[in-house]
């Protein structure tokens, strides 16, 4: 199975930087869209961004214009580089990819790194 591993959260003041990265090990499996999606205590899952393999990008609105989600598909990696951090950005970050192998097609999810902005 594909396994994702996330890396790059951590404590950072409002209006700060951080970057996160997800390597992704194929395993035979072809992986198309990848993606960050987060979740806060209390709170449901949301998408934060996605990218295809064609390149095409899609952010929630709370956050275009201060995260940019990227992939190198060399290397089977999706970064999420987070500017102008803010504290309701808070929140466990998990990396997603959509693979297939045989025919079927899944989403696979890492284990989440925590992303903790200070007012």
């Amino acid at each position: 199975q594909v396994q994702l591993v996330e890396s790059g959260g951590g404590l950072v003041q409002s209006g700060g930087s951080l970057r996160l990265s997800c390597a992704a090990s194929k395993n035979g499996f072809t992986i198309y869209d990848m993606g960050w999606y987060r979740q806060a205590p209390g709170k449901q899952r949301e998408l934060v961004a996605t990218i295809s393999t064609s390149g095409s990008r899609n952010y929630r609105d709370s956050v275009k214009g201060r995260f940019i989600i990227s992939r190198d598909d060399a290397r089977n990696t999706v970064d999420l580089q987070m500017n102008s951090l803010k504290p309701e950005d808070t929140a466990v970050y998990l990396c997603n990819a959509v693979v297939e192998r045989r025919g079927v097609r899944r989403s696979t999810w890492g284990q989440g790194t925590q992303v903790t902005v200070s007012s």
